[in-house]
């Protein structure tokens, strides 16, 4: 499987544009600020349904815009070459359009080879990626909220049905919250309390309900992950090097009874004061961590900066083996920047894993960054965003001026000039480039690859 191209409207940065990719490794170079992170994390919420720079999804709209847009045609099958140059044609190629519209109000949405609209977690896991970036390091230093987004995006590609539970438990959590705030500003303004007490006990018992679900389904990821780990890590750092990876769930009465719906509840009601007090949900999934550690010690504590970044190597590329053996399927490799955060060692590493993939996106400030192993004998498919921008950029120009002169010569003519203001607004959808994806996106078809 492989992306052969890609099309961003309003997406952060870019206005609008589209990049044509090939099977193999695509080298991705720009300045920091071109928009370079940005073309390969429109891969990455095609694939999740988020990002792990943001944990929303509004940062991800240009600014001044109400809606991005993110279509891809990919191809079902290996393509030609892969990074080590392996020849891996497959007899044929089937080629999908996926659309996702993430809306700034209101559900995001998605569509599949232009058919009916659908809601974003409806196509996740039907392009798996794993990403490589210079915050990985983050998953064993940084804070709880790392972790759990890398959770939640391994449910998003593993778990059916996991990202509409997580939104189900996600809105339960902000209503049982708003609730408990209220609860509080009434029992401190001497008003009545039974209606919100009411409310709150309907709410707690779904929000119970709902985290169960989330928790187990954690668990089984957590079993899923924790061998592949543990083996790559020992093939990346050494025999006798021990890791382990395991969970911690904030309803830790699930990992005791079958049924632990009483024992939560009963939890609950000791944590009440508490919670009434700050106005906040003190126990539930959205508190989860792992447990990572190195020779049964905390590795956040005890492991130094290399063994840290081996160990978020070693975490992402069991992800990556344990969707390719659960799905069936090679997800595409993206390696954003993080050639400068690696010693020689750790380069060689990942590229080696890199190069039995079917499709790499390496973003590099320039080729010179690049390791030789990822560019030898011009296999890499080179994209150059500097030149991408001032395409789009002076076609934008181009457009806008027209426009005013048409509006100059006919300024009589009010209809012309709304009409004309209407078209300035959108220019970048109008863009020769952008009829070709769009006509891509609507028949299906993949176009240039």
């Amino acid at each position: 499987m492989y992306i052969s191209r890609l099309a961003l409207d309003h997406y952060r940065s870019w206005s609008q544009v589209v990049v044509d990719f090939v099977p193999g490794v695509n080298l991705i170079i720009g300045n920091n600020g071109l928009g370079k992170t940005n073309i390969v994390e429109a891969v990455e919420v095609l694939s999740t349904g988020s990002s792990h720079r943001t944990s929303s999804t509004l940062p991800l709209i240009e600014r001044g815009q109400t809606t991005a847009t993110i279509r891809a045609n990919v191809v079902d099958g290996t393509g030609e070459f892969g990074v080590d140059g392996q020849d891996r044609t497959t007899a044929t190629e089937h080629v999908t359009t996926y659309e996702a519209s993430i809306h700034a109000r209101g559900a995001n949405r998605a569509r599949v080879n232009s058919g009916s609209s659908m809601y974003l977690r409806d196509i996740i896991g039907q392009i798996p990626s794993v990403s490589f970036t210079p915050e990985d390091q983050r998953l064993i230093s940084g804070d709880p909220a790392a972790r759990r987004t890398f959770l939640n995006q391994a449910g998003a590609l593993l778990e059916p049905g996991y990202l509409a539970a997580l939104q189900q438990f996600t809105r339960i959590g902000k209503q049982r919250a708003t609730l408990l705030k209220q609860l509080g500003a009434n029992q401190n303004a001497g008003q009545p309390v039974d209606a919100v007490l009411s409310g709150l006990e309907i709410w707690t018992g779904q929000f119970i309900e709902a985290g169960i679900a989330i928790t187990r389904m954690r668990r089984h990821l957590i079993a899923l992950l924790a061998e592949p780990f543990a083996r790559i890590y020992r093939d990346l750092a050494g025999d006798t090097e021990q890791v382990s990876l395991g969970y911690l769930p904030s309803f830790d009465e699930v990992l005791i009874f079958d049924e632990p719906h009483q024992a939560i509840s009963e939890h609950f009601q000791r944590i009440y004061p508490g919670e009434v007090a700050r106005g906040v949900n003190l126990i539930g999934p959205q508190r989860d961590d792992l447990s990572l550690e190195l020779f049964d010690m905390p590795a956040k504590e005890f492991a130094s900066n290399g063994e840290m970044w081996t160990i978020a190597l070693a975490l992402k590329m069991a992800l990556f083996q344990v969707i390719q053996d659960r799905l069936g399927t090679r997800p595409i490799v993206i390696l954003d920047d993080v050639f400068a955060q690696l010693d020689d060692s750790r380069r060689a590493q990942i590229l080696d894993f890199a190069a039995r993939q079917d499709q790499t996106l390496i973003t590099v400030a320039a080729e010179g960054d690049a390791p030789e192993a990822a560019t030898r004998e011009g296999r890499a498919h080179v994209i150059d965003v500097a030149a991408l921008k001032a395409q789009y950029d002076a076609f934008a120009q181009s457009l806008q001026e027209s426009l005013q002169q048409s509006i100059a010569a006919r300024s009589g003519d009010t209809a012309l000039a709304d009409d004309a203001s209407l078209l300035s607004d959108t220019a970048a959808s109008a863009a020769p480039a952008a009829d070709a994806a769009s006509h891509a996106a609507d028949t299906g078809e993949s176009g240039p690859r």
